[in-house]
């Protein structure tokens, strides 16, 4: 409840941030990053789009991956109406489709690009059981699966890029605090992620989905140490922000928790950049871990 209060009020945590501060005051002290390469999906709105927005601000380079190409176009032209210097790369990706995401990487590797880092952000709360191409649940499909392979088939690059400049790659997986709600409904878990619709509940799937995203992070990180590749991998709970994905699922009590709490995507968009820029100034970087709020590392992992 403390914790919970001082966020709501905007009280600094052990980074020194809180939940008032922007992605812009966290990133002010961030080395130049133009000779970064970064991938976010989820870019065309929300958190994914201001994480962008400031990544270009401090002049990194952003592929820009979306199933819907007008709308990253959309996202590129505001950047770059905003920093013209900015190199933006928009490309096709279907997180729901494991044929896109191995197409993208096809094409991005193509390039001959280095790859710094990997924000998997983009997120999908589905109202009606779906399936999707390669029969999976479209939520976990989604949330999981398709970034699950996305980074699976990108670590070569990104620990290859590590040694080549020597500076550590980072991958942040965009999880949520709901992890934790079902994370011991094992036999509920298996039913979700299946064909079956008649134990589909929309909540749950979205939550068992980033319960996997929690899991996949501490597994990851253990492999990335056991190979000593200059990659971490972390996860993180961006706090209550209004986004397209819960405006889609909102009612009377999460509108009014919404207008109570005024959280805007700007607002947390720094939590992601407490990862990736406040821990790459530091000797003993941290991997396999869950952030929350004023980048708190839990120990639930």
């Amino acid at each position: 409840m403390l914790e919970t209060l001082k966020y709501l009020i905007g009280s600094t945590g052990v980074s020194g941030f809180g939940s008032k501060s922007t992605a812009e005051e966290v990133t002010e002290t961030c080395p130049d990053l133009r000779s970064i390469t970064a991938i976010i999906t989820g870019a065309t709105s929300g958190i994914g789009a201001e994480t962008a927005r400031v990544l270009a601000k401090r002049g990194a380079r952003l592929v820009l991956p979306a199933r819907n190409l007008k709308a990253a176009e959309e996202a590129k032209a505001r950047i770059v109406s905003e920093f013209p210097e900015s190199e933006i790369i928009v490309m096709a990706l279907d997180l729901s489709s494991l044929t896109s995401v191995r197409n993208f990487v096809s094409e991005l590797e193509s390039l001959n690009l280095p790859v710094n880092i990997l924000i998997n952000n983009a997120g999908k709360f589905a109202h009606e059981h779906a399936i999707s191409e390669d029969g999976i649940e479209m939520t976990f499909a989604t949330n999981y699966l398709g970034h699950f392979l996305l980074t699976k088939l990108l670590l070569n690059t990104m620990m290859k890029t590590a040694k080549q400049t020597g500076v550590p790659g980072r991958i942040v997986n965009v999880s949520s605090s709901i992890h934790g709600w079902f994370s011991g409904d094992m036999i509920r878990y298996i039913g979700q992620i299946s064909r079956s619709k008649s134990q589909y509940d929309a909540t749950r799937a979205y939550a068992l989905s980033k319960l996997a995203n929690v899991l996949h992070t501490k597994e990851l990180a253990q492999r990335l140490k056991q190979v000593d590749a200059n990659v971490t991998v972390n996860c993180v709970h961006p706090g209550i922000v209004r986004t397209r994905l819960t405006r889609e699922r909102e009612g009377l009590i999460t509108g009014s928790c919404h207008d109570l709490l005024r959280r805007h995507a700007s607002k947390t968009a720094k939590y992601k950049w407490e990862i990736l820029c406040r821990l790459q100034r530091s000797m003993d970087i941290q991997t396999g871990v869950e952030f929350q709020r004023s980048c708190k590392a839990l120990g639930c992992l």
